[in-house]
């Protein structure tokens, strides 16, 4: 687990623009600030991800993804209620910006039950754009090492860490219609 040293270090990064590899529910991620187009253009170019394909966001609570979303009472409700890590696609506010949710209507967000993730957005008081920490057509770093293996020094920091019980990346429902889109 990171120091408290660490976490304030990495949401220093973090505000400025840069990006982190971490520890979440299931693989290592790459995470940065989602207000800041330059850090998002450095996650896509570090996977080698077409931008139009978008990304996750991510917080320690639902009210830290509120200004980018566009839902009621009901959905909030079934996000909190919904105990295992899923990742949601909901409808977005017009707030959120284009880099994150790519040509997609759609943004895809979780609240993520990892302590190291809500740690850092707690010190930060607003979500993280997310994505497994893997070049494309890589498998996804599930250790420091591994991270660090694919990235070098193109990452700005590396917590290290341990990932949460699941197996693979988690989940990713249509909140709408309760479509699962990936198991």
């Amino acid at each position: 687990m990171p120091s408290k040293f660490q976490i304030l270090q990495a949401t220093k990064i973090i505000h400025n623009e840069g990006v982190i590899a971490c520890p979440t529910e299931s693989v290592y991620g790459l995470s940065c600030d989602p207000l800041s187009e330059k850090a998002v253009g450095k996650v896509l170019q570090l996977k080698s991800r077409p931008p139009e394909k978008g990304l996750i966001l991510i917080a320690s609570s639902l009210e830290q993804l509120m200004p980018f979303l566009d839902i009621g009472k009901e959905e909030c409700k079934k996000i909190t209620e919904y105990i295992p890590p899923m990742t949601w696609l909901v409808k977005k506010s017009a707030y959120t910006p284009p880099w994150i949710h790519g040509r997609h209507s759609k943004l895809a967000i979780r609240v993520s039950l990892h302590p190291i993730i809500r740690q850092l957005c707690d010190h930060l008081a607003h979500p993280l754009v997310s994505t497994s920490a893997n070049p494309a057509n890589m498998a996804p770093a599930t250790s420091v090492l591994q991270a660090r293996r694919y990235f070098k020094n193109a990452v700005d920091m590396y917590l290290n860490g341990e990932t949460g019980a699941l197996q693979r990346p988690t989940p990713i429902s249509d909140l709408a219609d309760n479509t699962l889109i990936r198991q």
